[in-house]
């Protein structure tokens, strides 16, 4: 399928590195006008930036922290008086800090749910806001089926992303109405620097427990993701849609 998105503007938060750059990049090459977010890292942004100036003239990058539900509401502002409503967003920021529950300290619980997940509550919420007056959009959550499976080490992970699948699933039939979809993609185990302080005996593991015998890519993450904000997908809300290799 070849994806057409020219017209359109698209939000990748967490857009500057990993799945989430590899969505952007993919939005960008099939025409669509892309604000790719990033919460701390300048030199990553900069390495994205660059790699993309064929592409400057449909990409603005933006930094700012999806948790400070001020500044996200700021952002959503600037882009609507310089863009217009977006018609796709994408929640691609996200945080692991991962220890077992009894030795976990608050301050890291508290991080990632509330990067994970209370960021993509206000992210969704400014994104619908902004949707419901075109009467139109498309939001996608990057979750992990590690919210459905469970795994030890990383409880506060886990519960932030059976959280978003609750928070899709349930504003999904909020927002149907009004032509809104609101889909969550699960990636397994996808080969960026996000598993990449795994050990190497423990990514063996891991990969062994993958029916397709391998990781996958960034960009098996980002077809999906793009199948998904595209106008054919649009009997599809509400809806996991996995990419683990069969995990």
């Amino acid at each position: 399928m070849e994806f057409d998105f020219k017209g359109q503007t698209a939000i990748v938060t967490g857009g500057t590195r990993g799945i989430g750059r590899a969505v952007s990049e993919a939005f960008l090459k099939a025409g669509s006008k892309v604000i790719a977010t990033y919460r701390s890292n300048e030199e990553e942004a900069k390495n994205f930036s660059d790699a993309n100036s064929a592409h400057s003239e449909c990409l603005d990058i933006h930094r700012f922290d999806v948790t400070r539900y001020d500044e996200v509401e700021t952002f959503f502002k600037e882009v609507e008086e310089k863009h217009g409503a977006p018609q796709i967003v994408v929640v691609s920021s996200g945080i692991r800090a991962d220890s077992i529950v009894g030795m976990m300290k608050t301050e890291d619980w508290n991080n990632v749910i509330d990067t994970n997940l209370t960021g993509t509550f206000n992210v969704c919420k400014l994104a619908v806001q902004c949707m419901m007056r075109q009467k139109y959009g498309r939001i996608i959550t990057l979750t992990s089926p590690i919210g459905k499976i469970g795994f030890a080490g990383q409880a506060n992970y886990a519960a932030s992303k059976a959280g978003q699948v609750a928070l899709v699933k349930s504003l999904s039939k909020e927002v149907a109405s009004r032509k809104i979809t609101v889909n969550c993609v699960s990636p397994g185990f996808i080969d960026t620097d996000f598993i990449a302080d795994l050990p190497d005996e423990q990514r063996d593991v891991y990969k062994q427990q993958v029916p397709l015998k391998r990781f996958g890519t960034a960009r098996d993450v980002a077809t999906p993701v793009l199948f998904l904000a595209s106008k054919e997908s649009s009997y599809i809300t509400g809806s996991v849609l996995e990419v683990t290799g069969g995990l």
